[in-house]
């Protein structure tokens, strides 16, 4: 009976966070439309120019966003990971108290989500330098030079790439965590089959942090010389 409703307490936590996922998107794109329209029925329309916008931001901006994003969303994964892990460790231990220490394992790899997050941020940071606006005009028209600019979109991609990726690995982690503290409390002899899964498991993190690292690895903020 305590195994069912840990099953059904699981089903209404997905549902419920679908929905908030689903309806975040939703509204996103009806504002978007809303804008859209508003901008076309205006004669605003020459105003919405994505090319403008990506060569006259600061390279700054981008970096900093990716730094956020690669801390943030690591964050998040790793909390949801504990949560599931954390939850079914306590359900099943007082029926079988011998899986709370055992099982602490899956807390510590949920854990390692967010460090990743933290370890690529200070990565990222190391590539902040100076750079001048108008660097070259008789090479290059705009305001900030291809390399500065270029460089801030790389820590913004490798930043998206280290949070989502440890997203998905908190995710991940916690629900074979959560499962692996249930089937041990039913028997012990389960534990060690799926902790191996849990490993490979955790191993997504790593994927995102060597992918993010490729993708940032020639990014150079220059100043003018």
């Amino acid at each position: 009976a305590l195994i069912s409703l840990s099953r059904v307490a699981k089903m209404v936590r997905s549902y419920a966070c679908a929905y908030g996922v689903y309806g975040v998107l939703l509204f996103a794109f009806l504002v978007s439309i809303g804008a859209g329209l508003f901008m076309c029925l205006t004669r605003w329309g020459y105003r919405f120019n994505v090319g403008q916008f990506l060569s006259e931001t600061s390279p700054y901006m981008w970096a900093t966003l990716g730094i956020a994003t690669a801390i943030s969303i690591s964050v998040v994964g790793a909390a949801w990971g504990i949560f599931q892990v954390g939850s079914s460790i306590i359900g099943g231990g007082v029926m079988a108290p011998r899986i709370k220490t055992k099982n602490l394992i899956s807390i510590i790899f949920c854990e390692a989500v967010a460090i990743y997050g933290i370890i690529m941020a200070i990565v990222f940071q190391n590539n902040f330098k100076h750079f001048d606006y108008q660097y070259d005009p008789t090479k290059h028209p705009g305001l900030i030079n291809v390399n500065s600019m270029a460089a801030g979109f790389q820590l913004f991609a490798g930043g998206l790439t280290t949070g989502f990726c440890n997203l998905a690995c908190g995710i991940c982690v916690g629900v074979v965590g959560s499962g692996a503290a249930l089937a041990d409390a039913q028997s012990g002899a389960l534990f060690v089959k799926i902790l191996i899964i849990e490993i490979f498991g955790s191993a997504i993190g790593l994927f995102g942090i060597i992918i993010a690292i490729i993708q940032t690895q020639s990014a150079s903020m220059a100043a003018a010389s």
